[in-house]
């Protein structure tokens, strides 16, 4: 069974086919800069790639330009769009409704919609990517996967914040969580990695990328994370402030005069390592002006992995045993460095990294941790279309896969 998984974004459409039971990837790409003079479609197949640019205008004919790719006989990937039985896309925010992906049908449609307050720059295209899928593919199963989902069954204790309860119940300002459906991922991996059920791992996921966040996984559920309402709280991310003082907000506003809508666009983009390194929102970028004496870089790196740290500590506090600290995304699979800052100094609970393991940890699945540590450390590269895809399968009529 063929199953496309299909990513949508505010400019940009990310896909992967896959050949279902086996997980085999026949095609992957992308069409970024959508809306914009001079859109890019990148592509890949068969150890083959290629690029093109184009002018799209809107999701539609960004999948329009994806299907063409797919049927194009030059390529050989497949002779026509009934043979994609299943489509899965990514949709970021479920609210409280979404405890696991779900077969599209007008009810979830109508709930992503509602959602859309609370996720402005997301839902909305990932509801054109929905659309535009049931035009192109009418008679394939549509299932929605939620970056919500995994932290749907957090407890109260975790998910209120200290507010009137009735802007709970009327408005459901709560802590949701995001990066679920990777967090999700790279704990039931590590538990296959250590001989363990998906239901018998304690682990600390560390989704460590342009976007961050720290989930701590009790039994193989989210029992806590560190994205709340929105993605912007928690810890350090690229443009991100994270955790910051309200009084913070109070004060850009009285006493410099920024309005709200200014505020959000300063702590979404203007923040984070961006803003702490005065140099970029790339880890690489920084660690590299830092191999080469700039101070400020130094710092945003030391910043960065202590609040990392601080995570690491309170969520051991909160499962009482892990069996795992899990690094994925792009700064927690490629940076060594990150990693053994992040981790230093905690050799007295038992985690104690291996250096010469870690540093030939770059981009790979590995275990970095000392022969006497007590806490596995591991490297896990996420693949949330994968664990999209195996859903999609499950619903769309294939076996349950472990």
């Amino acid at each position: 069974m063929k199953i496309l998984v299909i990513n949508c974004g505010s400019s940009s459409v990310k896909f992967k086919l896959f050949e279902m039971p086996g997980r085999v990837l026949l095609a992957n790409g992308s069409v970024e800069k959508i809306g914009e003079e001079k859109s890019i479609f990148k592509y890949f197949w068969s150890e083959r790639s290629g690029r093109k640019d184009c002018k799209i205008s809107n999701h539609t004919e960004a999948l329009e330009l994806i299907t063409k790719f797919l049927i194009d006989s030059d390529n050989n990937i497949i002779k026509n769009l009934q043979e994609i039985k299943g489509i899965g896309h990514r949709v970021v925010h479920g609210g409280e409704i979404f405890t696991g992906s779900v077969l599209i049908d007008s009810a979830v449609i109508e709930k992503i919609e509602e959602y859309q307050t609370l996720a402005p720059l997301h839902n909305p295209p990932n509801l054109a990517g929905i659309r535009a899928a049931k035009k192109f593919f009418p008679e394939s199963v549509q299932v929605a996967s939620f970056d919500t989902a995994f932290h749907a069954r957090i407890p109260d204790v975790a998910f209120l914040y200290a507010i009137p309860h009735d802007f709970y119940e009327k408005h459901r300002i709560r802590r949701y969580g995001f990066h679920g459906t990777s967090h999700r991922y790279v704990s039931r991996r590590a538990a296959e990695l250590l001989g363990k059920g998906k239901y018998e791992i304690n682990c600390i996921s560390c989704h460590l990328g342009n976007g961050c966040s720290i989930t701590a996984v009790r039994n193989g559920y989210s029992v806590d994370t560190s994205m709340g309402f929105t993605p912007l709280e928690g810890l350090i991310m690229g443009t991100r402030s994270g955790d910051i003082d309200p009084g913070v907000i109070i004060f850009l506003g009285e006493q410099l005069g920024m309005s709200i809508s200014e505020i959000g666009k300063f702590l979404n983009r203007k923040c984070g390592l961006a803003g702490l390194s005065g140099i970029s929102n790339d880890f690489r970028n920084i660690v590299e002006k830092a191999n080469a004496g700039n101070v400020q870089a130094s710092l945003a790196i030391d910043v960065f992995c202590y609040r990392v740290k601080k995570y690491v500590g309170a969520y051991m506090a909160v499962l009482g045993s892990v069996d795992a600290i899990i690094f994925t995304a792009g700064i927690g699979e490629n940076q060594p460095l990150a990693r053994e800052k992040s981790l230093a100094g905690l050799e007295n609970f038992g985690i104690i990294l291996d250096r010469e393991k870690n540093r030939a940890a770059i981009g790979i699945e590995a275990k970095v941790h000392h022969k006497d540590s007590t806490v596995n450390i591991l490297v896990i590269p996420t693949n949330e279309e994968l664990a999209i895809a195996d859903d999609t399968y499950r619903i769309a009529g294939g076996q349950q896969l472990q």
